[in-house]
């Protein structure tokens, strides 16, 4: 097993300086390339302080300049909201000045609230098929002059300026909960990752049985890496169990605002919703998201760990942002990289 990081630029109230935020999230990134971790990944978002990335691809160069070894990944690149010779050229230009580096992720987007803002009309469950429209277009166009005349873009021929230094292009990923998007990704030669939010280990296999019967549908495509995303805390004693657990269901209680659409944002804050209203609910539960999440001491991260191994998990994507404090995050991140990865080598 591999390991990945996901990490945001995380601002959970006003009382935090942005340029502590900016300068710990650099940190993490150098801890982890440092650490053995393979792939930092990038997100995309917009207007929201809890996860501060309104270009990935602004994140991916200013790492690029501060680490040595580790890829930089998009996760992910909301395709509704390019252009395709724009999306095309901005991906490249990272992959020649980090040397190779890049990791390209494409997705349809979370929440309904961005696309009312980025594309306005749009229901997130529309969203991808602009993603399936969007990834043959960045292939032509980094491949060379290309002409697309599609549902959603028409352009007469153009090219990406600069190309890709991974020839013919990066390793693409595709972000996959459903049947439909595993079989796109396969179809496609793409990578894939998936996220089970705080849902128990059955809904792990659910992906893995799913990627698998894509696979069996297309025996001429590649085989795709199979990554998989949790919230991640590591800590030593029952102070660290309770502050991570209090800053997921803080986390948790914003998500919840926005995948409901409520409109409760504050200056770019998501209202929380009460916690009396989520720990009646299974995967607001405590010890639910202890068990659910990779929570706990480094020996049992890595029992968790070794089930997702035996599952078919390719690569772990250790998800650093929950609103924990960012010492609690560099120690958690600390005993990942120093006692979890070398039960792995």
């Amino acid at each position: 097993m591999k390991f990945q990081l996901a990490i945001n630029m995380e601002r959970m109230d006003p009382s935090i300086d942005m340029n502590d935020v900016a300068r710990h999230t650099l940190e993490m990134v150098q801890m982890a390339d440092q650490g053995g971790f393979e792939i930092v990944w990038a997100a995309e978002h917009h207007a929201l302080e809890m996860t501060i990335a309104p270009n990935p691809f602004q994140l991916l160069t200013w790492w690029a300049g501060h680490t040595d070894n580790i890829r930089l990944g998009t996760a992910v690149a909301v395709a509704a909201y390019w252009h395709p010779i724009n999306l095309a050229g901005e991906a490249a230009m990272v992959d020649l000045i980090s040397g190779g580096r890049l990791e390209f992720g494409l997705g349809s987007g979370a929440y309904q609230r961005e696309f009312d803002r980025m594309h306005a009309g749009l229901k997130q469950s529309d969203a991808y098929k602009y993603m399936q429209e969007m990834l043959p277009a960045l292939k032509g166009l980094w491949a060379g002059d290309y002409e697309h005349n599609g549902e959603f873009w028409t352009f007469p021929t153009s090219t990406s300026v600069p190309k890709t230094l991974q020839q013919p292009h990066p390793p693409i990923w595709v972000a996959a909960r459903s049947p439909i998007t595993f079989d796109y990704a396969v179809q496609n030669n793409c990578h894939v990752m998936s996220w089970p939010l705080t849902r128990p280990f059955a809904e792990a296999e659910l992906y893995r049985s799913q990627l698998d019967e894509s696979i069996a549908k297309h025996p001429d495509s590649s085989r795709p890496t199979f990554a998989l995303m949790r919230h991640t805390a590591l800590y030593e004693n029952t102070a660290g169990r309770d502050a991570a657990i209090t800053a997921i269901q803080t986390v948790l209680g914003q998500f919840e605002n926005l995948f409901r659409n409520l409109g409760d944002v504050n200056n770019g804050f998501p209202k929380q919703i009460p916690l009396a209203e989520l720990t009646d609910r299974e995967q607001y539960n405590a010890d639910m998201l202890e068990e659910n999440l990779m929570f706990g001491s480094p020996e049992a991260v890595i029992a968790k760990l070794k089930r997702y191994e035996a599952l078919g998990v390719d690569d772990f994507i250790y998800y650093a942002s929950l609103g924990l404090g960012h010492k609690e995050q560099k120690r958690s991140l600390e005993l990942f990289c120093n006692e979890v990865i070398p039960a792995f080598s």
